[in-house]
């Protein structure tokens, strides 16, 4: 293998803890990202080497390709149902597990997975954890039609969270909107700081025209965040109504 960078040691890391909690029938979801991608490889190489036998649905079509590629078969969620595990990434971290993830404009479909698995599993580098959300830019993915119209109705709610004069950035690639796997487009919150995420979360999917926000909030039940050094450390969600 060729010699990894600090930054790639933790990711690769983190994704070999999180490949050891896959077992043999298990229905996965398989994230996007970085970190996802060390995860996708060590997958494959558990699957063959120990033969396992997967469901497997992928939150984009890069992961779908890379797993596709290393001999992972990818189906369709609704031909999965309900998933036993979603393995993913995160652009940041907070104490409490609540996640900004849609850096590699993937949200939706990040979302709807994480929301349709038992258990979410984060993989993730100590750069990405967090005291408080919102440094990494937010992102909400749109629709096309009437963005503009969308852009300023989000204005209006952040106005009313007392989050004013905050830039909000329409995503591009090669000087064009960027267009995510269902063909919308990402704007992107530079907020600093999200000091009520829930209260943000609402605001924004009531906005017609949204169709959902990289706020991940009470999905992640375990982070594996992964060193420079190899080692990986859990944290764990905390259960409300558990002594």
């Amino acid at each position: 293998m060729t010699q990894l960078s600090p930054a790639d040691t933790a990711k690769n890391a983190a994704a070999i803890a999180a490949v050891a909690l896959v077992r043999d029938g298990m229905r996965l979801g398989l994230g996007s990202g970085s970190t996802a991608a060390f995860m996708v490889r060590r997958l494959a190489e558990r699957v063959e080497a120990e033969g396992l036998q997967l469901r497997c649905a992928a939150t984009s079509q890069a992961t779908a390709d890379l797993a596709t590629r290393l001999g992972i078969r990818i189906e369709g969620l609704d031909e999965i149902g309900w998933l036993d595990l979603t393995l993913d990434g995160a652009d940041e971290l907070d104490p409490d597990l609540n996640l900004i993830k849609g850096g590699g404009a993937a949200l939706l479909r990040e979302k709807i997975v994480a929301c349709a698995s038992d258990r979410m599993v984060v993989m993730a580098d100590g750069t990405k954890v967090v005291d408080r959300l919102g440094a990494f830019h937010l992102p909400v993915e749109v629709i096309a039609f009437g963005w503009q119209t969308t852009r300023e109705l989000i204005c209006r709610a952040l106005a009313r969270l007392d989050l004013t004069e905050r830039p909000i950035l329409l995503r591009k690639h090669d000087d064009q909107p960027l267009l995510t796997d269902e063909g919308n487009y990402i704007l992107d919150l530079a907020l600093e700081a999200i000091p009520d995420p829930h209260a943000l979360s609402q605001a924004l999917n009531e906005i017609p025209g949204v169709v959902e926000n990289g706020l991940f909030l009470n999905l992640c039940d375990l982070a594996l965040i992964g060193q420079p050094d190899g080692n990986v450390t859990e944290l764990e969600a905390i259960q409300e109504g558990l002594e």
